[in-house]
């Protein structure tokens, strides 16, 4: 991958001036990565073009590359950070997960104005904390173009986590066409990028739904197949700035403990992230150490991170697979003791389908008072519990007949034209392994596998509890909290300074939310007291919850908004407040 510079005023032959992909992202061939660090430092937000898979797309390039420069930065330490704009357009940088003053936060008309075309704003703030985070714009939708990179904070003590070697791994989805141009035509049509859909030959097959069930839901307006709103056919779906077809490698010796700074920066696309032949052990989440949980696949969604040990056993190289939610596509990467070994990748698997479980309609999450089936039994802890296909695909609706949008299930909604559906039956997802992964054979992180490492810094019970619905029109392209979207000024989400409140989290939609909360980390209501997970986003599954603990620590406006980038474009994003307690 290359990026070319029209606006650079020094020309190599040729006449156009040829920037490489930051060190930090170049192939193990190309030695040592480069990287930022110290307690000054300079970014420049520029226009480039980008080389993905043999052509050339319009991109938003920081000092030059896609991704942006890697800063490797130390807790305790002070940074200040210059941000040059030469953009036509405003632009900002939102340290994602990091703990700093507002007014720093990088979210313009929240914290600060924005960083207007020729101007330079300095960003400037301690260190307080450690482990593997990213930065990105926060202003329109430069961030798809490739305006984000890795920010990788080192302890100030020794490292919990110890490896041989280390590598970042930053996933991304990129489109030749302009994300204004996307935006457009998702509000357009519905599934104008679902090329997945059902087909005749599916139901002669057996392979997806019955007639039947395709009728329901025809009524109730909802695809099955609609599992991601931009797929494939218009993203390209990169790890560290690379193509599927021209893989990112990096060196990975037998019996060598390595450390995978997983990022997930995509726009719009959740992935499944494997290595075949490898176990996978977790080791942190969002920045915070976890307990080692060893697993065999895990689901990263949109601003999570998570660092991985693997520790190859054969002298081979092995394919790394980040397969899109959806099945339409996956980035590929290589770990190999040498440099130029190629890997063997397997095919992309079946494609799945939604279920009532999706649209909170599934029977078998509550007791109805009648017969019903036998439950089948559990699997084993972490393992994915085999889904049924065909005519089990929609579960067992008991006879019942529900209402889409009965407000006694969700009093705080407005029912606007964006609420297509309340969620009748609201379940605790939080075990599960994600869309796709219920019938893998084998074992897929959930939120309850991980347990933070370090006590958690507050225990205490929370003095009240506040619901925030998580709203949506899938037709229409319409999204909120609560049945409003932000351009219609809802109120805020008031907190007084230093309280503990339990948050819920509710999706009524049938798409997966990554909900990430500025300025904070959360505690997941799950796992031992004193150690429960600690993180900044979260995924809430379609028709599923989210349960948190939230001290609110942190004065000033906060933004909190759903991660998918066209989801808080088109509406999903609400302000935070944090105001000290009046003074008597």
């Amino acid at each position: 991958m290359t990026i070319s510079n029209p606006h650079r005023r020094h020309l190599l032959a040729g006449g156009v001036a040829l920037g490489l992909a930051p060190g930090w992202a170049q192939a193990a061939t190309a030695g040592p990565g480069r990287e930022l660090s110290g307690a000054d430092l300079k970014l420049v937000i520029d226009h480039g073009m980008l080389r993905v898979g043999g052509r050339d797309g319009h991109a938003v390039t920081i000092n030059g590359t896609v991704p942006g420069p890697l800063l490797r930065l130390k807790e305790g330490q002070k940074v200040r950070l210059a941000v040059e704009n030469r953009l036509a357009e405003d632009t900002s940088i939102h340290w994602h997960g990091l703990l700093v003053p507002s007014k720093y936060d990088g979210v313009p008309g929240l914290s600060f104005p924005g960083i207007r075309p020729g101007e330079t704003f300095v960003y400037e703030f301690p260190l307080i904390q450690s482990g593997t985070y990213w930065y990105h714009s926060h202003s329109g939708l430069q961030e798809p173009m490739g305006h984000y990179a890795p920010l990788i904070i080192d302890p100030a003590g020794p490292d919990p986590i110890v490896s041989d070697r280390e590598h970042v791994i930053m996933l991304s989805d990129f489109s030749f066409t302009h994300p204004h141009v996307l935006m457009t035509r998702l509000k357009q049509q519905p599934g104008y990028f679902n090329f997945q859909k059902q087909t005749l030959a599916g139901l002669l097959r057996g392979r997806d739904q019955t007639l039947a069930e395709r009728r329901e839901w025809a009524k109730m307006l909802m695809d099955p197949t609609d599992i991601s709103d931009i797929t494939g056919s218009a993203f390209t779906y990169l790890l560290n700035g690379r193509a599927p077809g021209e893989p990112w490698s990096g060196l990975a010796r037998t019996g060598e403990r390595v450390r995978l700074r997983i990022i997930n920066a995509a726009a719009q696309t959740i992935f499944n992230l494997r290595i075949p032949g490898l176990k996978l052990t977790v080791v942190a989440a969002d920045g915070q150490a976890v307990r080692p949980i060893e697993v065999d696949e895990l689901q990263i969604a949109n601003a999570e991170t998570y660092d991985l040990i693997v520790q190859p056993t054969e002298d081979r190289a092995y394919a790394v697979v980040a397969e899109a939610v959806d099945r339409s596509g996956m980035a590929r990467a290589i770990l190999a003791p040498r440099p130029g070994m190629a890997a063997e990748f397997p095919p992309l698997r079946e494609r799945p389908l939604g279920t009532m479980r999706d649209m909170g309609m599934d029977m078998s999450a509550m007791t109805m008072g009648g017969p019903r089936k036998a439950a089948p039994p559990p699997p084993p802890p972490g393992m994915a519990p085999v889904k049924p296909r065909g005519s089990d695909v929609m579960g067992d609706m008991g006879g019942m007949e529900m209402s889409m949008r009965d407000p006694l299930n969700a009093p705080s909604v407005k029912l606007t034209p964006g609420v297509q559906s309340i969620t009748p039956i609201v379940t605790d997802r939080t075990g599960e392994p994600g869309q796709g992964l219920e019938s893998v054979g084998h074992r897929v992180l959930t939120y309850r596998d991980l347990v933070a490492l370090a006590p958690n810094p507050d225990t205490r019970a929370p003095t009240r509890t506040l619901e925030i619905h998580l709203t949506g029109n899938m037709e229409r392209f319409m999204w909120g909290f609560d049945g409003l979207s932000y351009a219609e000024d809802p109120p805020p989400y008031p907190f007084r300074e230093g309280e503990r409140v339990r948050v819920t989290l509710v999706n009524d939609t049938m798409m997966a939310h990554p909900i990430h909360l500025h300025g904070h980390f959360f505690e997941l209501v799950h796992g031992p007291d004193g150690h429960k997970p600690r993180k900044h986003t979260v995924t809430v599954q379609p028709g599923g919850k989210v349960v948190f603990d939230l001290t609110a620590e942190a004065v000033g406006d906060w933004a909190m908004h759903c991660h998918m980038l066209y989801h808080m474009h088109a509406g999903m994003f609400r302000v935070v407040t944090v105001r000290p307690e009046a003074k008597a």
